[in-house]
C-alpha cells in the first residue's frame, strides 16, 4: 500500500520561540498511535543553514535541512513560527528578519498550506501571505499586525482561523489547537479528538481507569468562551447560574446558551455540573476528603445533588466510584461519609 507523504517543514530561524517549533511535531508524532496506517507525516527544521539555530528559550536546535534544498521539492505543509523583541516598555513586539519573509514567501509557493503559529503571522503578512485575508496572532502584538499590514483583517480573538489554505494560529500554546486542527483536516474530528487527549487530556488513573479532563475537551475555538471555562475552573465552589456566566461574559442569557452549544456541544449548566463531576473525582481518588467537604469544594449545594450528578454522569455512585478508583498512596475515607 503506498502512503502519501505530507512532508512538514517548520521554519528555524535565530530568536524563535521554542515552543512553536516543539509543539506541532509532537502532535504529528502522535496521530500515528491512533492510526492503523501510516500517516505519512515526516516533519522537518528548516533553517538557512545547517548550523545550530539558538531560540529564544537559549535552547540551540539542529536544522534537518535548508530552505534551499527543501525548495527544489514539495511541500504539504509550512509552519512559521514567530520571534518577539522587548519594547522597552514592559511589552513585546514581533520580528520580522527580511531575509527569513523572503524564504517564507518562497516556500510558500511550493506548500500546499501554509499555517503560522502565534506571532509567525506577521512574517506571513510582511511576505503579502494575508492581504485581504482574516488572520489571528497572539494578542500582545495584534495591534502591531493591525498598524503595519492594514490589508490583513485582524482578530486577535478566535484561537486559530482558516481562511482557505492559509492557517494562523494565536497564542504559544495554541499551536498545539492549530496543529489538531490541521490533524482534523488530513484525518477528520475523530482523530484529531484522540490525539488532544493522547497530547494533553490524558490522565492514567488508578486501577487502570482513562479519565478526560472536562476542562480540556473539547478545545473551544474564541478567547471568551475560554477565559469563561477558566472562569468556571476557578470558581467551582461558588454559584454558577447561567445568569451569573452570561454577565461575566457580558452576553444575553440567550447568546450565551447558543455559543456554548455551538463551540462545546452543550449548555452552559452541563458544562459546569461536568466540571464539578470532573473536580470531585479527583478528590475521591486521592483525598480523604468527607463528602460534606467535597460538596462544598466543588460547588454541588447537597450531597443529594452530587449523588444524582454521578449517577446520571458515571452510572455509579461517590462511595462505589472511591472504592473503585481510590489510589493506593493513601487510606480511602470510610464509607459512613457516603450517602450514595
Amino acid at each position: 500500500m503506498s502512503v502519501v507523504e505530507r512532508l512538514v517543514v517548520i521554519v528555524l530561524f535565530e530568536g524563535v520561540d521554542l515552543l512553536d517549533v516543539t509543539g506541532p511535531p509532537e502532535v504529528f508524532s502522535l496521530v500515528q498511535r491512533e492510526m492503523p496506517e501510516p500517516t505519512g507525516y515526516r516533519v522537518v527544521l528548516a533553517a538557512e543553514t545547517m548550523d545550530p539555530v539558538t531560540t529564544s528559550a537559549g535552547v540551540r536546535l539542529l536544522p534537518d535541512t535548508t530552505f534551499g534544498e527543501v525548495a527544489r521539492g514539495g511541500v504539504d505543509t509550512l509552519i512559521v513560527p514567530g520571534s518577539v523583541e522587548a519594547d522597552g516598555r514592559r511589552g513585546v513586539r514581533a520580528r520580522t528578519d527580511p531575509a527569513v519573509v523572503d524564504r517564507v514567501s518562497t516556500l510558500a509557493g511550493r506548500a500546499r498550506r501554509v499555517a503560522s503559529v502565534c506571532v509567525g503571522a506577521h512574517l506571513l503578512a510582511a511576505a503579502g501571505l494575508l492581504d485581504g485575508k482574516r488572520a489571528t496572532t497572539h494578542w500582545s502584538t495584534a495591534r502591531q499586525l493591525a498598524d503595519e499590514h492594514p490589508a490583513v483583517r485582524v482578530d486577535a480573538d478566535p484561537i486559530f482561523i482558516r481562511e482557505g489554505d492559509t492557517w494562523t494560529g494565536a497564542g504559544i500554546s495554541a499551536c498545539l489547537d492549530l496543529s489538531l486542527a490541521l490533524v482534523a483536516d488530513d484525518f477528520g474530528e475523530t482523530v484529531a479528538l484522540r490525539v488532544a487527549r493522547q497530547l494533553v487530556m490524558y490522565l492514567k488513573r488508578p486501577s487502570g481507569q482513562s479519565q478526560f479532563s472536562v476542562p480540556l475537551e473539547p478545545v473551544s475555538r474564541t478567547r471568551r468562551v475560554e477565559d469563561l471555562r477558566h472562569h468556571i475552573l476557578r470558581h467551582l465552589g461558588e454559584q454558577l447560574t447561567v445568569a451569573d456566566l452570561a454577565e461575566h461574559a457580558r452576553l444575553s442569557e440567550r447568546q450565551l446558551t447558543r455559543v456554548f452549544k455551538a463551540e462545546l456541544g452543550m449548555t452552559p449548566s452541563a458544562y459546569v455540573e461536568a466540571a464539578r463531576v470532573e473536580a470531585a473525582r479527583g478528590q475521591l481518588e486521592s483525598t480523604d476528603a468527607t463528602l460534606e467537604r467535597i460538596v462544598s469544594v466543588c460547588g454541588f449545594g447537597t450531597a443529594d445533588t452530587l449523588v444524582r450528578a454521578f449517577r446520571r454522569r458515571l452510572g455509579t455512585t461517590p462511595t462505589e466510584y472511591r472504592r473503585r478508583f481510590r489510589s493506593p498512596f493513601g487510606e480511602p475515607a470510610p464509607n459512613r461519609e457516603f450517602s450514595g
